[in-house]
């Protein structure tokens, strides 16, 4: 890819961002109609047309019906894609909609209708348009959240998400470009003013990012950051990997999933706390566990270890995202907890 970001993207430059799926069966391409998305939709038909044999693209447009002019966008998606000889489909988002966590619910019901979607037109993958510059402001957003190394990692090119893979080929590319791209072809592409509604959070931390470029931290330098981070969190799973593999072996005759807990309390904190929350994820039926109530967890069960081995003997039992943990005995144990009982009036 060219280092200037207001260079256009070329047909060489897209045959590599699009390399890594010319042999999978079928794709869905998440087109809202903003630049970033139709110049998905352009570039990937492009790519496309250039190979012998290739992928099915399927265009698909979500509807969240929070705006008017959606379904106009949606019509304007539908026609470029005709013209550029792909299906076309516009999901909709029925029903009620929360007064509060807006943004979070629409995302989950964006991925869901893509998902459903794909399973009808038996596509393995979806891809979607972040650019750098996204990857820059979702790093900002989980910064001042707290998150941790899993989190600050931001996004990753593929992932896994409701069985399929989810694939984001412009990671590295900022919106700039795209926008380049799309004014050299003359096409044309929608206006999103929430983009702009500081209502919102993201929109709220793209107004500073001049301000952080202005001191070096412009997108290129946050989504660098976020790609080393990235290569540290995988560096940490691979050891998580082989903590849980020795545990396992310690372990082979215990009649209920969990750790030794001498083992288990001298190897480092986020080794532990990454082993807990793999564990809770695996036998509760809540969701995930949030990470601050496994770090007090963690917290809890390492004063609990502490004096037990001192030889006052204490248990521990507590439930978090429907896993019961508890420490019994010099064991850490992990499993599902019973169903919660029904208040009556």
């Amino acid at each position: 890819m060219p280092d200037d970001d207001n260079s256009p993207i070329s047909a060489q430059d897209a045959k590599r961002l699009f390399a890594d799926w010319k042999t999978v069966p079928a794709i869905v391409l998440a087109v809202s109609g903003g630049p970033d998305s139709i110049a998905l939709m352009w570039l990937a038909a492009r790519w496309r047309r250039a190979l012998a044999r290739g992928p099915r693209l399927i265009a698909v447009t979500v509807d969240h019906g929070l705006r008017q002019a959606a379904a106009a966008e949606a019509r304007d998606v539908k026609r470029l894609a005709r013209s550029l000889d792909l299906p076309h489909r516009t999901m909709r988002w029925t029903g009620a909609k929360p007064k509060t966590g807006l943004p979070a619910a629409a995302r989950a019901a964006r991925y869901r209708l893509l998902a459903q979607a794909a399973r009808a037109h038996g596509a393995t993958h979806i891809l979607t348009a972040h650019t750098r510059d996204d990857q820059a402001e979702t790093l900002l957003m989980r910064l001042v959240r707290g998150s941790g190394i899993v989190g600050l990692a931001a996004m990753a090119r593929e992932s896994e998400r409701d069985g399929l893979l989810l694939a984001r080929p412009f990671l590295n590319v900022s919106k700039s470009q795209l926008i380049a791209t799309l004014e050299k072809a003359k096409v044309g592409f929608a206006d999103d003013p929430t983009n702009r509604d500081t209502n919102f959070t993201r929109p709220r931390i793209r107004a500073v990012m001049p301000v952080l470029a202005a001191e070096g931290g412009d997108t290129r330098n946050l989504a660098r950051l976020a790609s080393r981070l990235a290569r540290a969190n995988a560096a940490v799973e691979v050891l998580v990997d082989g903590a849980e593999r020795y545990l396992a072996l310690r372990d082979r005759e215990a009649s209920h999933p969990g750790f030794d807990a001498r083992a288990f309390a001298v190897m480092p904190e986020e080794i532990r706390l990454r082993l807990l929350l793999r564990a809770i994820d695996r036998f509760g039926h809540e969701g995930s566990a949030e990470l601050g109530k496994v770090e007090a967890l963690l917290a809890a069960l390492d004063r609990t270890v502490a004096e037990n081995a001192a030889g006052r003997r204490p248990r521990l039992k507590q439930t978090l995202a429907g896993a019961l943990v508890s420490l019994v005995d010099d064991r850490i144990s992990v499993e599902p907890a019973p169903p919660r009982r029904r208040r009556t009036e």
